[in-house]
């Protein structure tokens, strides 16, 4: 159970499923189907969708590359966070966005696997939230030119340190889009 006080609820969270992050993605066109199963699960259930938009040097504001993937759509009524860093909390509004709805524990879905995804859900285990990564419902690029491992790999590896993430009084895991429960 999350650490934060009064804060009995879920929300759904996506993270940087823009163009320009997602265009040589792994799997990418299961995974947006995915999180948009949960979008509108969600949305019946009433939970909050908030989603994160990332934006630096590569990610030009307003650019082409910078705009969410067409077969995603945000209401109007559904917080859209910016964000310069990896952490979707650091030097954002997400926090305060998450505390008025009452949020404790937050689903995570989005782009990219070894970055953004990494480090928002550290970053909120770290700030006292239940953390439920979506196991088939984020990705990454290939970055083996770089060292990295393939796309298949970083995403299991991910998915199988998270599964039984534990702290005082919080938990991580992970759970199929098909398995998610708000």
């Amino acid at each position: 159970m999350t650490t934060l006080h009064d804060r009995p609820n879920a929300a759904l969270l996506i993270i940087d499923v823009q163009n320009g992050v997602v265009a040589d993605a792994h799997d990418r066109d299961r995974v947006i189907a995915n999180i948009n199963t949960l979008v509108d699960k969600a949305r019946a259930e009433q939970v909050p969708v908030v989603w994160v938009q990332h934006s630096d040097d590569e990610l030009k504001r307003d650019s082409e590359n910078w705009s969410y993937v067409p077969e995603l759509v945000r209401r109007d009524t559904e917080p859209l966070v910016h964000k310069n860093y990896g952490d979707s909390f650091e030097a954002t509004e997400l926090e305060a966005l998450l505390a008025e709805r009452g949020v404790g524990r937050l689903v995570v879905t989005g782009a990219q696997t070894d970055a953004c995804i990494r480090s928002t859900i550290h970053g909120a285990f770290v700030r006292g939230y239940d953390v439920t990564l979506v196991a088939d419902a984020h990705t990454t690029e290939d970055l083996t030119a770089y060292g990295a491992p393939p796309p298949d790999q970083v995403i299991a590896h991910t998915n199988l340190y998270w599964q039984e993430q534990a702290a005082p009084g919080r938990t991580g895991g992970i759970a199929d889009a098909a398995e998610v429960a708000f």
